[in-house]
């Protein structure tokens, strides 16, 4: 995505002016070309030379510097998106009022393309009547925000939003601005993530080796395309999307609960998540020492959530359902795409070295109702989750 792209970073005077060097940094790692533009106020916190120095590119600090003319229309024009971070509310004040008296606000006037702006202040300036209708006044020209959030300021602990988000959530938005309007956008997907637990005692479960890792990748891709995003997730150690709504379950029965209460505004349903199969018959009060000698359990089926769906699901209603195969998978999985009658799902086989479970890669197999068959090689996750979408995109036309 970010390859070739053009992007300008204003930066203004505020001490989270350092956390813009690494947010320069890593665009540039992305293969971005960044120019930096800085305020005033900002070159009192960074020089500019490390700005250069992470960007390899020239840093831009004046209307008036010489053979620089017309930098605040040439830069802007031809530039992907323009992200101010950090954004004070001294700037923001600025910009609602449509000012252009230094390079930053005169290159945002004339910019074309969409803007991003990353919010820092002190709490009480944020929370401020004239600062809340500035950033109304922005949002309703189309200008996209993120941030801030809650956390340690400059002055001290807070529990009120002022702090700049971390650089990884404002490229998480960027990318979201950049795809623009796809045909998920502002759809309401729910996807399904990671393993359940089922009890054997106050101390012991029952489980299975899923990270979690390809339903939370989907989560991620789908919330970049636009959508807005659910994401009902079993024990897992991977961080939530940013953007993405999470609900937290332990066992099958909890995570059938959240989808079909889910389920009548849902959009799209990708059930990537690896529920238990099998549950204890009998959950025990308390812990069976070692000392008793071992002991046998007997287990029952829990229900599938895919089949509890279908007295629920309205017309509107995509559902992508996955199977996890040792062995025929193909042929499982056509006979499971029939049964729980989806409109697609994804399949692949945790013998297939590199794919299935707790491991970065994966290939899969996707099959629609329509009988349409795509074959997704070795790839990370990210990517294959780039595919599945792609598919239901293409499904949904």
């Amino acid at each position: 995505m970010w390859e070739g792209r053009r992007v300008v970073l204003g930066v203004t005077g505020g001490v989270a002016a350092y956390k813009a060097v690494l947010l320069a940094r890593d665009l540039t790692r992305r293969g971005a070309l960044v120019d930096v533009v800085m305020t005033r106020g900002a070159r009192e916190f960074v020089g500019a030379v490390t700005f250069e120095a992470v960007t390899r590119r020239p840093v831009r600090t004046s209307l008036w510097e010489r053979d620089s003319a017309l930098d605040h229309v040439t830069v802007g024009d031809r530039a992907d998106l323009v992200i101010i971070a950090p954004a004070t509310a001294h700037l923001i004040a600025r910009l609602a009022a449509g000012m252009a008296d230094d390079l930053l606000t005169a290159l945002v006037l004339a910019a074309p393309g969409p803007i991003l702006i990353a919010p820092a202040m002190n709490d009480e300036m944020h929370a401020d009547a004239a600062t809340t209708a500035n950033i109304a006044m922005l949002r309703n020209r189309g200008w996209k925000f993120v941030g801030p959030s809650v956390g340690d300021l400059a002055e001290g602990p807070s529990s009120r939003p002022g702090r700049m988000v971390e650089p990884d959530e404002i490229i998480a938005h960027a990318e979201r601005v950049l795809a623009g309007p796809g045909p998920l956008c502002g759809l309401n997907v729910l996807v399904t993530a990671g393993p359940t637990r089922e009890p054997i005692d106050p101390v012991r479960f029952v489980s299975n080796r899923s990270s979690g890792k390809m339903g939370y990748r989907i989560a991620a891709a789908a919330w970049r395309r636009g959508a807005e995003v659910t994401l009902i997730s079993g024990p897992s150690n991977e961080r939530v999307p940013s953007g993405v709504h999470a609900t937290f379950v332990e066992t099958t029965a909890e995570m059938a609960a959240a989808v079909l209460a889910a389920i009548a505004s849902t959009d799209l349903l990708v059930m990537a998540a690896a529920p238990s199969d099998f549950r204890p018959s009998v959950v025990r009060d308390t812990k069976v020492p070692r000392s008793a000698g071992g002991f046998t359990l007997a287990f029952d089926s829990t229900d599938d959530i895919l089949e509890a769906t279908l007295p629920h699901r309205h017309a509107g209603l995509t559902t992508v359902g996955f199977a996890l195969e040792t062995g025929a998978a193909l042929d499982r999985g056509r006979a499971k795409l029939s049964r729980k009658q989806l409109d697609m799902i994804v399949i692949n086989d945790a013998l297939e070295e590199g794919a299935g479970f707790d491991v970065d890669t994966n290939a899969v197999t996707i099959l629609d109702c329509l009988g349409g068959e795509q074959h997704v090689s070795l790839r990370s996750k990210a990517d294959v989750a780039e595919a599945i979408l792609d598919a239901i995109e293409g499904y949904r036309e």
